[in-house]
């Protein structure tokens, strides 16, 4: 068996399927050939060994330091700029608006996550906006995080218009790296029906406004045309020729209603860098929205074509039906470098658990448990196969290690409990919380968890050990019990059938009405077995949180006697006995504490009767 240590997480040079020659990909993409780069961070030495251990394993995805940040150009071609504008496009999503001080909060953990530019907000869309930009750009625009010193890029977002630029200069001039991002609309469904504006027009305004937002004195101006992904080819080439004229450093290239494909929005990248002049003296950029649920595809496609910046938020929160998600591009990268000629990012990976539960927690918006990297089954396993194949070796069903985004798991596999779990992760999960048992003892433990299962969503381990002592931990059984039904309510007398099998497999059957569905259900009991007892104690706790929590009762009983038959009785007339039981209908626990109480004291009087039959022998050897 695989050592369930080995961990082929995040390197598919470990995959041999990924192992085919870089040329064979070339020859099948859509996209300009790219030229191929020599890998120095030990991708080849870990192909070369696909048992190598977890250490082998990150190095080879350890990446080379993140280049100096000069606004129009990356010095290595490898890296990508990670663009977050969680606190601004991800707060437009209906009922997301947070307060400056959260706002401040998120932008000190985004910069600790390492994003190399946060777009803080819209400080002309309000004054409070624009005091927490403003705040952010004093803050966490000068303040250096990490072992490297980074210090992010505060951006502050603006219309086309010298108000709006104005707005954003005042609240980002204060960082130490400041940008304006301006947009206008290029489509012509957006030219013609919103802006009501010509083709030429809206290039005048473009150029004309970038250039403004230079002579503030801002070094470093993004420029975004709005719907790209629906705008005419030569349009798009030209005016972005225009506002690198002007001064733009960074040409951001929108799919605002997520309406393309990742092929097209891949050759839309590759045409841009083809045939726009002066593009060399600005950097590319993607900002794809989710309505087709392909945003973080569309921008993979992107960075694959030769985007160097791609924007995103974290969780995907948005507008209407999100953005890209940063945790899915920064993972989908680092996962699958060798067949993106192998692009890096400054992020660092550890601080995505904790950055994405902040987003929610601020937000209010929180990620549906199937969420990719950061949702809540991500890392969780409940197949019974998936469960065997995670217990033999963790790389068969995941390609991710959680440690590498932070994530703690109270379980080292990821197992989660339920109904599709088989015999190897429950006896894995019982040797966990400390329980040796045998095989009978399994099997009929197992049958019992199945019971159980079928109920309830998870099975947590409170329900496990409840479940152990009701089952395994139970004197001799005498009486099991079969059947129970109850009625109750305030229409009339409570009523309860019980069916119990004896040791000879024999059934009985017995019928009562009590005070409540409890008490009917034990005279019925004492019908059956008809030994008299007096119920001293009576409790009953939840095991675990929720509607369909296990609840466990315990029981306290004697034996009722007279007194001719207490003074014949005396050795254990005044003996307790105790017994428990675990089930999800509180009857049918409460029934089997009483059985468990019952098998212990008749256990006990049968005992105590066959020792009374051999005094004679006994004393007749001792006065001998």
């Amino acid at each position: 068996m695989a050592s369930a240590s080995a961990k082929p997480y995040c390197c598919s040079s470990l995959n041999p399927a990924s192992s085919a020659p870089l040329a064979r990909r070339a020859a099948l993409s859509p996209f300009p050939a790219a030229k191929p780069r020599r890998f120095s961070h030990g991708l080849a030495a870990v192909a070369a060994n696909p048992r190598a251990p977890r250490a082998a394993v990150r190095a080879c995805l350890a990446s080379p330091r993140r280049p100096e940040y000069v606004p129009d150009r990356i010095d290595d071609p490898n890296y990508v700029r990670i663009f977050d504008t969680t606190l601004r496009d991800g707060e437009q999503s209906p009922g997301a608006t947070m307060t400056s001080t959260e706002k401040l909060v998120v932008a000190r953990q985004l910069a600790r996550l390492g994003v190399d530019i946060i777009e803080a907000g819209f400080p002309a869309s309000s004054p409070d906006d624009l005091d927490a930009v403003r705040s952010i750009a004093i803050e966490v625009g000068n303040t250096p995080v990490g072992e490297d010193g980074h210090v992010p890029v505060i951006c502050g977002l603006s219309r086309c218009n010298k108000r709006d630029i104005d707005a954003a200069w005042e609240a980002v001039r204060h960082a130490r790296k400041p940008r304006i991002h301006t947009f206008i609309a290029t489509s012509e469904i957006h030219m013609q029906h919103k802006l009501r504006k010509t083709p030429e027009q809206v290039v005048s305004i473009a150029k004309e406004m970038v250039a403004y937002a230079r002579s503030l004195g801002c070094p470093d101006v993004e420029f975004s045309p709005e719907d790209a992904g629906r705008s005419n080819r030569e349009f798009l080439y030209h005016i972005l020729e225009e506002v690198i004229k002007a001064g733009a450093t960074t040409l951001n290239i929108p799919d605002t209603v997520g309406y393309t494909l990742p092929h097209e929005f891949g050759k839309l990248i590759a045409d841009i860098k083809a045939n726009t002049p002066g593009i060399e003296n600005a950097i590319i950029s993607t900002h794809c929205q989710n309505d087709l649920g392909l945003a973080s595809a569309n921008t993979l496609a992107g960075a694959d074509a030769g985007a160097r910046q791609l924007e995103v938020t974290i969780n995907g929160i948005g507008e209407r039906a999100g953005n890209a998600s940063l945790e899915e591009v920064v993972m989908a990268i680092k996962c699958r470098r060798e067949l993106l000629d192998g692009l890096y990012t400054g992020i660092n990976s550890q601080h995505i658990t904790m950055t994405s539960k902040m987003v929610q927690e601020h937000s209010g918006l929180h990620v549906q448990p199937h969420k990719a990297i950061v949702g809540a089954n991500a890392f969780a396993h409940e197949s019974g196969i998936h469960q065997d194949g995670m217990l033999k070796f963790k790389g068969t069903y995941e390609i991710i290690s959680p440690d590498d985004i932070g994530l703690t798991r109270a379980n080292e596999f990821g197992i989660v409990l339920g109904k599709l779990s088989g015999r190897h992760a429950v006896r894995t999960k019982l040797v966990e919380l400390g329980y040796e048992i045998n095989d009978k003892e399994f099997e009929d433990f197992f049958k019992r968890y199945k019971e159980v299962a079928e109920k309830k969503k998870r099975v947590t381990d409170e329900d496990i050990e409840a479940l152990l002592s009701d089952e395994i931990f139970q004197p001799k059984v005498i009486w099991s019990l079969g059947d129970v039904q109850a009625t109750c309510g305030t229409l009339g007398l409570s009523t309860a059938t019980v069916k119990l099998i004896g040791l000879d497999g024999e059934e009985k059957i017995g019928c009562s009405v009590g005070t409540g569905p409890v008490d009917a259900a034990y005279k019925a009991v004492d019908q059956i077995i008809q030994i008299p007892t007096i119920l001293r104690e009576y409790s009953m706790t939840s095991v675990t949180e929720g509607i369909d929590a296990i609840a466990t009762t315990r029981v306290l009983i004697t034996r009722d006697v007279t007194g001719d038959e207490q003074r014949s009785t005396s050795g254990y007339s005044n003996r307790s006995f105790s017994g428990s039981g675990a089930a999800m209908d509180v009857v049918v626990s409460s029934v089997r504490a009483y059985l468990s109480a019952l098998n212990k004291m008749s256990s006990f009087i049968g005992a105590l009767n066959a020792s009374s039959e051999a005094p004679e022998s006994v004393s007749v050897k001792t006065s001998e």
